[in-house]
């Protein structure tokens, strides 16, 4: 079983659901997805009287989201940063409570949240999405708490980051260690 942590607002965790979907058609390899939030991504607005530090994290902010577009490129998929990030909490309490195939629901939401720009924090946007996929909306009270129990499970695991990858007891951030996952994994096929 391969454990992995997204969140819909990553721009890190979008470019890795396909590659992972790819590793786990490869191997066989079953994923537990574990919903995980993290802080929203932005860039901050440049101001005329930054600190170093503030021109820093701006700087640093400019060249990671280049470098998530540039691969969102590659992938040929669009990806569109908005000024203001949305939230994405019961998005990931749906998937926290969500049985079955998660998978339909991970590509709508990625899709509408980094095409759309839609707040996936929003039940009515949640309600739509899942009623264009046919699938049913879980109980939100039950899935919140179930989140919750999610988050204390990544907390065990360290994990700090989307995504995420927990294998054998191993942690790995980013989805640029996926070909050492597939190599542990072909080492030793997991139950």
């Amino acid at each position: 079983m391969l454990t992995v942590a997204i969140d819909f607002k990553s721009p890190a965790s979008c470019l890795a659901l396909e590659p992972t979907l790819e590793l786990a058609r490869q191997t066989g390899v079953q994923i537990d997805w574990l919903p995980y939030p993290v802080r929203p991504f932005s860039v901050p607005e440049e101001r005329a009287a930054e600190t170093v530090g503030e021109r820093h994290r701006r700087v640093r902010a400019v060249a990671r989201r280049d470098t998530h577009l540039h691969y969102a490129a590659v992938q040929g998929r669009p990806m569109h940063f908005a000024k203001t990030p949305a939230g994405s909490e019961t998005a990931l309490a749906v998937l926290a409570g969500m049985n079955g195939d998660p998978v339909p629901f991970l590509r709508a939401a990625f899709a509408a949240y980094w095409t759309e720009q839609a707040d996936l924090d929003d039940e009515a946007v949640v309600t739509a999405l899942l009623s264009s996929l046919q699938m049913p909306l879980p109980d939100l009270a039950s899935a919140r708490i179930k989140l919750a129990s999610d988050r204390a499970r990544a907390d065990e695991y360290g994990i700090f980051d989307s995504p995420s990858y927990v294998i054998a007891d191993q942690l790995f951030v980013g989805r640029e260690h996926l070909p050492w996952i597939a190599s542990l994994i072909k080492a030793a096929p997991l139950p």
